[in-house]
């Protein structure tokens, strides 16, 4: 089965290309839903109450991922950060894997991976090709501020990660995604063609 990492910048449309290539036949790795779910894992929620105490509990006592955003994403995060990749990182990497050993077994061409934090997690080495998402600054901050994300907050999300040139650079393949959604959907489908035929 071929594995497609997307790449790019927050709000640049990877999860369109994702569902895109889903809607092609691509079954879907998603680091953000298995990210939430390791989240809710007990041994997880002890180690965050254990170091960041109640104050990123939600009422129903579950991990409030805004909260604990505030925190690692902070200026001075970076320290929390690395602690809460180090606590959740190598759960999700599992999860993904065997997700992965799953879609093969069903039969699926291709699986599609969608992780903000593809290289610097490691999990680029699941995969076989790697698609950047591009689209300009403009464009993604007016979509983060649909999210309720204001210029800070893409800000110190995109601090974070690899440079986009550097992601740009180890790409694959660069679709643009700068225009109209029917735009991207036939350079996803020239994209999905040419990989599985």
């Amino acid at each position: 089965m071929h594995v497609i990492g997307l790449l790019g910048g927050v709000a640049s449309g990877k999860s369109l290309v994702a569902r895109e290539l889903a809607r092609l036949g691509a079954g879907l790795l998603d680091a953000d839903r298995a990210g939430h779910e390791v989240l809710g894992t007990p041994r997880v929620e002890a180690a965050a109450r254990a170091r960041w105490g109640e104050a990123i509990f939600d009422p129903q006592g579950r991990i409030d991922r805004a909260r604990l955003g505030r925190i690692v994403f902070a200026e001075e995060g970076a320290p929390d950060r690395k602690y809460l990749e180090e606590l959740t990182h190598p759960e999700i990497a599992r999860r993904l894997k065997a997700e992965a050993e799953r879609l093969a077994t069903e039969g699926y061409p291709a699986a599609v991976l969608d992780a903000p934090l593809l290289f610097e997690a490691g999990w680029d080495k699941l995969c076989d090709t790697l698609v950047f998402v591009d689209a300009p600054r403009p464009l993604r901050l007016a979509r983060a501020q649909r999210r309720g994300w204001d210029e800070n907050d893409l800000a110190a999300r995109e601090g974070v990660q690899m440079s986009l040139d550097l992601k740009r650079a180890r790409a694959d393949v660069v679709l643009d995604n700068s225009q109209s959604p029917e735009h991207i959907r036939a350079q996803v489908e020239r994209l999905w063609h040419g990989l599985v035929g």
